[in-house]
Protein backbone atom coordinates (compact mmCIF):
# COMPACT_ATOMS: atom_id res chain seq x y z
CA UNK A 1 0.00 0.00 0.00
CA UNK A 2 2.55 2.51 0.99
CA UNK A 3 4.61 1.52 -2.16
CA UNK A 4 1.63 2.52 -4.47
CA UNK A 5 1.36 6.07 -3.00
CA UNK A 6 4.76 6.96 -3.03
CA UNK A 7 4.74 5.47 -6.59
CA UNK A 8 1.67 7.72 -7.47
CA UNK A 9 3.02 10.37 -5.50
CA UNK A 10 6.24 10.02 -7.95
CA UNK A 11 4.18 10.15 -10.91
CA UNK A 12 1.90 12.96 -9.94
CA UNK A 13 5.52 15.07 -9.26
CA UNK A 14 6.66 14.08 -12.59
CA UNK A 15 3.90 15.03 -14.83
CA UNK A 16 3.79 18.35 -13.04
CA UNK A 17 7.09 19.41 -13.20
CA UNK A 18 7.33 21.18 -16.34
CA UNK A 19 4.07 22.89 -15.04
CA UNK A 20 6.36 25.05 -12.67
CA UNK A 21 8.80 26.21 -15.19
CA UNK A 22 10.04 29.91 -14.16
CA UNK A 23 7.89 32.48 -16.27
CA UNK A 24 10.84 33.80 -17.47
CA UNK A 25 11.71 30.63 -19.30
CA UNK A 26 10.79 30.55 -23.17
CA UNK A 27 11.17 32.07 -26.28
CA UNK A 28 11.47 36.03 -26.10
CA UNK A 29 11.36 38.72 -28.91
CA UNK A 30 13.97 41.76 -28.05
CA UNK A 31 13.61 45.28 -28.86
CA UNK A 32 15.84 44.78 -31.45
CA UNK A 33 13.78 41.95 -33.22
CA UNK A 34 16.03 39.21 -33.00
CA UNK A 35 14.47 36.29 -30.86
CA UNK A 36 16.23 34.93 -27.81
CA UNK A 37 15.52 31.40 -25.82
CA UNK A 38 15.73 31.77 -21.71
CA UNK A 39 16.05 27.94 -20.47
CA UNK A 40 16.91 26.88 -17.20
CA UNK A 41 20.52 25.55 -16.55
CA UNK A 42 21.58 24.21 -13.38
CA UNK A 43 20.37 26.68 -10.84
CA UNK A 44 20.60 29.43 -13.19
CA UNK A 45 18.74 30.44 -16.34
CA UNK A 46 20.69 31.04 -19.60
CA UNK A 47 20.04 33.39 -22.46
CA UNK A 48 20.98 32.62 -26.02
CA UNK A 49 19.84 34.29 -29.28
CA UNK A 50 18.07 32.01 -31.63
CA UNK A 51 17.74 34.99 -34.23
CA UNK A 52 19.18 37.19 -36.31
CA UNK A 53 23.14 38.03 -36.78
CA UNK A 54 24.02 36.69 -33.64
CA UNK A 55 22.10 33.73 -33.62
CA UNK A 56 23.28 30.99 -31.41
CA UNK A 57 25.20 33.09 -29.62
CA UNK A 58 25.14 32.65 -25.57
CA UNK A 59 24.21 36.03 -24.14
CA UNK A 60 23.51 35.98 -20.39
CA UNK A 61 23.33 33.85 -17.33
CA UNK A 62 21.10 34.96 -14.53
CA UNK A 63 19.43 33.59 -11.31
CA UNK A 64 15.84 34.33 -10.06
CA UNK A 65 15.58 36.89 -6.83
CA UNK A 66 12.42 36.27 -6.45
CA UNK A 67 9.12 38.04 -7.43
CA UNK A 68 10.13 38.41 -10.69
CA UNK A 69 13.04 39.71 -10.40
CA UNK A 70 16.49 38.24 -11.97
CA UNK A 71 20.38 39.06 -12.19
CA UNK A 72 23.94 38.07 -13.18
CA UNK A 73 25.53 38.82 -16.75
CA UNK A 74 24.34 39.89 -19.74
CA UNK A 75 26.76 40.55 -23.01
CA UNK A 76 26.21 42.67 -25.52
CA UNK A 77 26.30 40.58 -28.56
CA UNK A 78 27.66 43.28 -30.99
CA UNK A 79 31.09 44.18 -28.74
CA UNK A 80 31.43 40.82 -26.58
CA UNK A 81 31.76 42.65 -23.88
CA UNK A 82 30.06 41.14 -20.17
CA UNK A 83 28.26 43.36 -17.84
CA UNK A 84 26.44 43.04 -14.78
CA UNK A 85 22.64 42.25 -15.71
CA UNK A 86 19.29 42.65 -14.78
CA UNK A 87 15.68 41.34 -15.39
CA UNK A 88 12.46 42.31 -14.23
CA UNK A 89 9.13 40.29 -15.02
CA UNK A 90 6.08 42.20 -16.13
CA UNK A 91 3.46 39.86 -17.39
CA UNK A 92 4.74 39.22 -21.13
CA UNK A 93 7.01 42.02 -20.31
CA UNK A 94 10.83 42.04 -19.57
CA UNK A 95 13.13 44.96 -18.70
CA UNK A 96 16.25 43.56 -19.38
CA UNK A 97 19.34 46.09 -18.05
CA UNK A 98 22.85 45.61 -18.22
CA UNK A 99 25.28 47.75 -16.79
CA UNK A 100 28.95 49.22 -15.77
CA UNK A 101 29.68 50.52 -12.37
CA UNK A 102 25.71 50.35 -11.51
CA UNK A 103 25.68 54.14 -13.16
CA UNK A 104 26.33 53.31 -17.12
CA UNK A 105 23.40 51.42 -18.06
CA UNK A 106 21.52 50.32 -20.95
CA UNK A 107 17.99 48.64 -20.87
CA UNK A 108 15.47 46.93 -23.63
CA UNK A 109 12.12 45.46 -22.95
CA UNK A 110 11.50 42.14 -24.17
CA UNK A 111 7.81 40.72 -25.09
CA UNK A 112 7.29 36.92 -24.92
CA UNK A 113 6.39 34.86 -28.10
Amino acid sequence: MIRKLITAGALVAAMTAPALADPIEGAWKTQAGDNAMISSCGSSFCIKLTSGDYSGKSIGKMKADGSGKYSGSITKPSTGKTYSGSGKLSGNKLKMTGCVLKILCESQTWNKL
